[in-house]
């Protein structure tokens, strides 16, 4: 699954450069994921390290992208050229 940003963020800058794949970016309220870059750090970390960083645990699975490791490894790949 590609992750999502609650509206319980507060806007702390850390996710965005922690992101590998430049999924995380400044929303109109508050930081947001591109579902179609975020790969759950799959490829690069063995977790996803936005989840890590978060000071309020505001980054869960985001239901409405549904994604298998062997899914998010493929997008990885696409994404990195790999």
């Amino acid at each position: 699954m590609a992750l999502l940003i609650t509206d319980e963020c507060i806007n702390c800058d850390v996710c965005e450069p922690a992101c590998p794949n430049d999924a995380i970016f400044e929303g109109e309220d508050i930081y947001e994921i591109n579902p179609d870059l975020c790969t759950e750090c799959v490829g690069h970390f063995d977790e996803p390290q936005c989840v890590v960083i978060c000071p309020i645990d505001c980054i869960p699975h985001d239901p409405n992208h549904v994604e298998t490791q062997s899914d998010l490894l493929s997008k990885y790949k696409r994404i990195t050229g790999q």
